[in-house]
């Protein structure tokens, strides 16, 4: 009777690895053989003349074959090897920055702009502010919004993107058609989106999982399609332009030709900056108010229901706790937080249109509520600034033009880059940045069992 070795768990299995690595670049060259290796192009004489890029092509399946052999030989039994070891509770006291996140966080954003300024000075600290700054606390605003439906009540919602719309059209017409202020038109946009919540709650309160993800999503295609049609009321594809800038309740304007300029009243030099650095913390103070609201709504009744209605909707149901009113709150909750940061998007850009509420804006926010960890504010907000920062950061890539030859598209690269970091991340970390899902009520004290902390109680 011989005995060998028993073979090592989660040891490297090289022959699988490889076997995967070439499965995918098999399937990567079928998928972007025909959409980068083969592109269209018309000559002089009108003719169709078809270019090859065998070459990015050989790249990106590279990329994808190593990728996948890295994965299935490292990445996977390293982590099936940490999730058998037993988990060890850190008595060690946390560290300063641990201690402090929330705090030094919220510093640097109160102090963002006044750092990008006085290192870049005025003029070229617009990008900065306005595409890393404004456009990140707009995505965390929406996503917040988002999670009080997706990550709080559980209800898949694709349709988002709608609310966002119903706030951004409902400024841009009241602003341009009757000239009201815009701390007017905020509050109404967000009654208006939560109406609008409320109306989409009420066909779907008996549907779950898919099939409330369809309904959802058919309301947003059916609100892009109402703006793009209704050409009397929205101009259609056209859109709206010359929406009025915000003021400070018109004591202090941004319009250089206004008596009350900001410029004029403090003896500054004119600059657009201005503006930038006033909306960033506007939006900031939406974001902040975002998350003041949620966090009280947690810690009440109506914050609890959601929770059970997330985690059983048939115990939740035989609680005694009415279902119909707690989905409708949760809809019209997050729904009067995307009208909030509509207002806002139309007041920013001065101009609205259909095309900037595709259901790939949708399908944006969603990812942001999924990768942060449903449920978690902190995941959210991390997941907003990793994908809408890295997304802004890889616009840079023009220089790789020098590297592929004038017919590269970073814009396809970006997306590659991005497809794979979301792929890696839902891999690493399938619960999100933050997948901790806690509770906010305890009976006596937190227990944590299969990642979540649920209550222990007695008797």
């Amino acid at each position: 009777m011989s005995t060998s070795a028993p073979a090592r768990p989660f040891e490297p299995d090289f022959a699988a690895a490889a076997k995967d690595a070439v499965l995918s670049g098999v399937i990567a060259l079928g998928i972007f053989g025909p959409l980068v290796g083969l592109r269209t192009t018309q000559n002089m004489s009108n003719q169709l003349i078809v270019e090859s890029h065998w070459g990015l092509v050989a790249i990106i399946v590279g990329i994808v074959a190593v990728g996948r052999f890295v994965l299935r030989a490292f990445v996977f039994p390293r982590m099936a090897m940490w999730k058998a070891q037993p988990k060890v509770e850190s008595t060690a006291e946390p560290s300063f920055l641990r201690r402090n996140i929330k705090t030094i966080g919220l510093v640097f954003l109160l102090f963002y702009p006044v750092i990008i300024v006085s290192m870049l000075g005025y003029q070229q600290s617009i990008k900065w502010v306005d595409n890393f700054g404004i456009q990140i606390l707009i995505y965390v605003m929406l996503g917040w919004g988002l999670n009080i439906v997706v990550g709080l009540a559980g209800l898949l919602d694709l349709g988002y993107v709608a609310f966002y719309a119903v706030g951004a059209y409902s400024y841009a017409l009241l602003a341009t058609h009757f000239g009201l202020s815009f701390w007017i038109l905020l509050p109404l946009a967000g009654i208006l989106a939560a109406m609008w919540g409320i109306i989409l709650g009420f066909p779907v309160l008996r549907l779950r999982g898919d099939y409330l993800a369809i309904v959802t999503l058919a309301f947003g295609e059916i609100i892009r399609l109402v703006l793009i049609n209704w050409r009397e009321l929205t101009n259609g594809s056209a859109g709206i332009s010359s929406i009025p800038k915000v003021d400070l309740f018109g004591w202090i304007t941004f319009n250089v030709a206004d008596p009350n300029y900001v410029g004029k009243v403090f003896g500054l030099a004119n600059s657009s900056a201005y503006y930038k650095i006033f909306l960033y913390y506007l939006i900031l103070a939406l974001a902040l108010l975002t998350a003041f609201v949620t966090i009280r709504l947690r810690r009440m009744p109506i914050g609890r229901a959601w929770e059970a209605l997330r985690e059983d909707e048939v115990a939740c149901r035989s609680l005694g706790i009415n279902t119909t009113n707690t989905k409708l709150t949760a809809f019209a909750i997050g729904a009067m937080f995307g009208g909030f940061a509509g207002s806002f998007f139309a007041a920013r850009q001065g101009f609205v249109s259909p095309e900037s509420f595709v259901f790939l804006e949708s399908a944006v926010i969603v990812a942001i509520v999924v990768l942060g960890g449903m449920g978690s504010m902190i995941g959210v907000a991390i997941a907003a600034v990793a994908m809408i920062g890295g997304t802004e950061i890889l616009r840079e890539l023009s220089f790789l033009k020098v590297v592929f030859g004038s017919d590269f598209n970073p814009d396809l690269f970006r997306m590659l880059i991005f497809g794979l970091a979301m792929v890696t991340i839902m891999v690493w970390k399938p619960r999100g940045f933050v997948g901790q899902r806690e509770p906010t009520a305890f009976l006596t004290e937190r227990k944590a069992v299969s990642g979540s902390l649920v209550q222990e109680g007695h008797g």
